[in-house]
């Protein structure tokens, strides 16, 4: 019988709700305890299986369903939580967070997740531990100025020159993860004038459907895509919301250096100033550009061609 499956993820358990059997049960949130469910699916042959991004606890759980060839969504905690207001349910526990979870995956209309590769989990993970270095770097060298005790200023400058150097050792572990989960696309987006190698990180680390979707699609998954606020006569302003915020931090700082760069974005940028868009819309409408040529260059694997739509 098909079954839609909830799991709410601790950081020791899982609890599962199966619909519309009404199904539940508990499991450890380790290895013993996936395959454990992995044998109690096995029966019930889910459609869907939905759970959260609870800050990597997933992780695991998700490998191995995904092993086992099952369709997973990850969803954000706050796309749950206002779908279980929707449903008027108030009280919050796990097995009735499972049989939200459940209720959704039954409902959901768009495409599985795509699940990473061990490789390219790695990968994020390096990337991310950079990103903690180097803000953890600015902030001494903020603090710097400021110190006036002579044993102050000397123990802010040891802690740069460290975490310069550290960063330096993740660089180099980021170019061989990089190599490990796709040497090809790695070289091809770093072909891109004013794409360095920590976008190219990037884009490999958070963005796994880059050269699979349509522009839209890609648009919309960055959190690029400007939405409607429209009601009766009114016409609201356009605003991108939602997306992966972190790939859209790393996609505001490339394409400046892209605008920079490439004469088309620099064309495309200062035209929209000059038609009175503010800086943030020029920018945020040549990132727009930016991540659909990108999405297109990979899913055809052609050259970047300068100046193409």
């Amino acid at each position: 019988m098909t079954c839609w499956v909830g799991i709410d993820v601790a950081k020791d358990s899982l609890a599962v709700w199966l619909r519309p059997q009404g199904k539940s049960f508990s499991v450890s949130n380790d290895e013993a305890g996936h395959q454990q469910l992995i044998a109690l699916l096995a029966e019930d042959k889910p459609a869907r299986i939905v759970l959260e991004a609870t800050g990597g606890y997933e992780t695991p759980v998700m490998f191995a369903l995904s092993r086992a060839n099952h369709a997973i969504s990850r969803l954000n905690p706050v796309r749950v939580r206002a779908f279980a207001t929707a449903m008027g349910k108030q009280a919050k526990t796990d097995p009735i967070d499972a049989a939200v979870l459940a209720h959704l995956a039954q409902t959901l209309e768009e495409a599985p997740s795509t699940v990473p590769s061990p490789e390219r989990d790695r990968l994020r993970e390096l990337v991310q531990r950079r990103e903690q270095l180097v803000s953890q770097r600015d902030d001494e060298r903020r603090r710097l100025p400021q110190a006036r005790d002579a044993f102050v200023r000397k123990c802010l400058e040891d802690a740069i020159k460290a975490l310069k150097d550290m960063i330096r050792r993740y660089d180099r572990e980021i170019a061989k993860a990089m190599a490990a989960v796709d040497s090809e696309q790695a070289q091809q987006l770093a072909q891109v004038k004013g794409i360095g190698p920590v976008t190219v990180a990037g884009l490999l680390a958070y963005l796994p459907e880059l050269g699979q979707l349509n522009r839209r699609q890609i648009a919309a998954l960055v959190g690029l895509a400007p939405y409607n606020s429209d009601s009766g006569q009114k016409s609201g302003q356009r605003r991108i919301r939602g997306g992966r915020g972190m790939m859209r931090r790393i996609l505001y700082m490339a394409t400046w250096s892209v605008i920079r760069y490439q004469n088309d974005f620099s064309q495309r940028y200062h035209c929209l100033r000059e038609n009175g868009r503010c800086a943030k819309v020029a920018l945020v409408a040549c990132m727009r550009v930016l991540i659909v040529r990108l999405n297109a260059m990979v899913r055809d694997g052609t050259c970047w061609r300068t100046g193409a739509e």
